[in-house]
């Protein structure tokens, strides 16, 4: 079976033996348009679910599942992608095959990969990465000397952690985004990849200013609107989340124009005029309301609610 449940979200999932008309549809739906070929990895049978997630011009996939072995044959090199991409061990040990020669990833250790010539990597249930498929110029420009690093194990503590969190927030978020929006996402994560490489200093300074940047504050923002509901939301919790310090985290949130508190109150206060409006929250009390929404004063709440809003919660919800 696959499906899309978003446009730019494709979910391709199957469990079955690898042959059969099921698994050929299945097979070619799912990975013919990305020049790839599947089968087991463990045992006669496959167990797969792979999300992929298209933004702009990079693809960002979840495989997972019990068995299940992608594959770049020979005869896929005819399509003629040159794309590079890079695979990040998540759990267990992921083996990755590239021209005949195959390196191990521990978790947390990631290795970049050509499309141009033949490789594999699977997954089990234990054994567990995410992938990250990105133009070869794109790369080149952010990082000039990216092709020297291919094959070889990447392993950098800080910036390998803001991958994988700014991958699954922009797997499951970007394509959302307008085309602005998805063609920033995908110049952040390819800055973020530049950065693993180890790139020269002028590119490294790019990249840390502007995708690295983008990528923690948009991974705090994504933190904050987890934990609205929380009274004791404080900088700090946030800032070490992304490992920045209070001060460096400040300085991000007022370079995109607000302040961390500005940022909280906001969104606090859009979320509470959210389940005033909501028919089903109707039989729910407005100081019910206003500490769902993180707030502990309820006088403070109603100030700066109708600051906000230019009426009361009671106002609004009668309105």
């Amino acid at each position: 079976m696959d499906a899309a449940k978003t446009p730019g979200i494709f979910v391709h999932q199957y469990a079955g033996l690898p042959h059969g008309p099921a698994f050929e549809h299945w097979r070619e739906r799912a990975f013919g348009p990305c020049g790839l070929d599947v089968g087991p990895s463990h045992g006669d049978s496959i167990d797969c679910r792979l999300q992929v997630s298209v933004v702009d011009n990079i693809a960002l996939a979840i495989p997972e599942g019990a068995s299940a072995q992608y594959s770049r044959t020979q005869s896929h090199l005819a399509d003629g992608s040159d794309d590079l991409v890079l695979i990040a061990a998540h759990a267990g040990l992921v083996r990755v095959g590239q021209n005949g020669h195959t390196v191990e990833l521990a978790p947390a250790q990631m290795v970049l990969v050509d499309m141009g010539v033949t490789g594999t990597v699977g997954h089990t249930q234990e054994d567990r990465f995410i992938s990250i498929r990105m133009p070869r110029r794109a790369l080149l420009d952010i990082n000039p000397c990216a092709e020297d690093k291919l094959s070889q194990v990447l392993s950098d503590g800080a910036v390998a952690e803001t991958i994988f969190r700014y991958h699954a927030l922009a797997a499951n978020h970007a394509p959302h985004l307008d085309a602005v929006g998805q063609r920033l996402t995908a110049q952040h994560v390819i800055d973020l990849v530049g950065l693993l490489l180890g790139t020269d200093a002028e590119h490294a300074s790019l990249a840390r200013g502007r995708g690295h940047a983008a990528a923690r504050l948009d991974l705090m923002r994504a933190d904050v609107m987890a934990a609205l509901g929380r009274n004791d939301l404080c900088l700090s919790e946030i800032a070490t989340r992304s490992g920045l310090s209070p001060r460096q985290a400040q300085r991000l949130f007022e370079q995109a124009g607000t302040t961390f508190t500005e940022f909280v109150l906001e969104q606090r206060l859009v979320l509470a005029r959210k389940l005033l409006g909501d028919p089903r929250a109707r039989a729910r009390k407005i100081s019910d309301i206003a500490h769902s929404s993180g707030f502990s004063d309820l006088s403070y709440f109603n100030r700066a609610f109708r600051k906000r809003f230019g009426a009361t919660p009671s106002e609004l919800r009668e309105a």
